[in-house]
């Protein structure tokens, strides 16, 4: 029956997804995303709309330290958007969001765009999953020669090009991610990252990831210990 249910839900993606999959360059404007992006958030029905999201990223936003789920908090939204509207159109394989991601349990782009102003807005994390701190050096030399050009000195992304905030992200997320985008199993991966990090063995991986993994964000983005988010407390 759950095999069922699946295969009617990515069939129903699929009709819905059918002109954007026709193919293009890396991040092509056009479809929810382009819709998305140029409409003004409405901050309460981002509020409304994130509740869905919050059975598996939490109320904060803050996912989990075993990086079952990412942190959000604090993500700029134009990632958030490409993200979603990918995983709507089926350019990012994500069987879990799916059913939560269908324009009848969030809505449409306008609902993206709310959901992602809100969440860019939540404070982050300021105890996230971490790794094992072993081979620093060595992660933050790769970080330098391979990762700033993108994702910044700090991890602080491009909100403009669609490069993703990694300060204080899980460490096992990140790992996750990594090892798709190296080995071609995320499909919306940035293919100058696909190529970036083509020669990179587990053992960098893991350094360089333990390192961005205890990149601090800027103070000022960073929730208490505790923090419980107000815009649930019914």
């Amino acid at each position: 029956m759950k095999n069922k249910i699946t295969s009617a839900i990515v069939a129903s993606f699929m009709v819905m997804a059918a002109p954007v999959m026709a193919g293009g360059a890396w991040n092509e404007a056009g479809g929810e995303q382009d819709e998305a992006m140029h409409l003004t958030p409405d901050h309460e029905n981002g509020i409304y709309t994130y509740e869905v999201c919050s059975a598996c990223h939490q109320l904060n936003g803050w996912g989990l330290p075993d990086g079952t789920f990412p942190q959000l908090s604090g993500q700029h939204p134009s990632v958030i958007i490409k993200q979603l509207a990918d995983i709507r159109a089926l350019n990012r394989d994500n069987p879990t969001m799916y059913p939560f991601a269908l324009p009848s349990e969030i809505g449409g782009a306008q609902a993206i765009m709310d959901v992602a102003t809100y969440i860019s807005k939540l404070p982050m994390n300021p105890d996230n999953g971490k790794g094992p701190g072993d081979n620093l050096e060595l992660g933050e030399k790769l970080y330098k020669d391979n990762c700033v050009r993108c994702h910044g000195a700090n991890g602080e992304g491009n909100s403009e090009k669609f490069y993703p905030l990694i300060q204080a992200q899980h460490y096992n997320y990140l790992v996750r991610q990594f090892q798709w985008i190296r080995d071609g199993k995320r499909r919306n991966a940035n293919p100058d990252m696909v190529k970036q990090i083509a020669g990179f063995s587990d053992a960098d991986m893991d350094a360089v990831l333990d390192y961005v993994s205890r990149i601090k964000p800027p103070a000022e983005k960073v929730g208490v210990a505790g923090w419980v988010n107000p815009d649930y407390d019914w």
